[in-house]
């Protein structure tokens, strides 16, 4: 799978968001461009490959993971009004 040049900076933000139980892997595509699939490449190449089996077993299957399957089943966190909104992790 070919993977576009990331920074050391950008792929260390890519596997935190991937570790993530709320973060959908449309955020991490919309953010850096990778598909599910590119994500998955990414985190078999650098992690260890326990840690690696310990990531899929968790990511595999989950409803959070999923922005289509998620919003179909309202599992969406409480958002307080007041709240900033964050796109792209800068506060707007």
């Amino acid at each position: 799978m070919e993977l576009p040049r990331l920074s050391t900076t950008e792929i260390d933000r890519i596997i935190e968001m991937a570790w993530e139980d709320r973060t959908p892997f449309e955020a991490i595509k919309a953010q850096f461009g990778l598909s599910e699939a590119q994500v998955i490449a990414l985190m078999r190449r650098e992690l260890k490959p326990a840690s690696w089996r310990r990531w899929r077993a968790r990511v595999q299957g989950r409803l959070t993971k999923h922005a289509a399957r998620r919003s179909a089943e309202g599992l969406w966190p409480f958002r307080c009004t007041r709240q900033k909104p964050i796109s792209g992790n800068r506060i707007t």
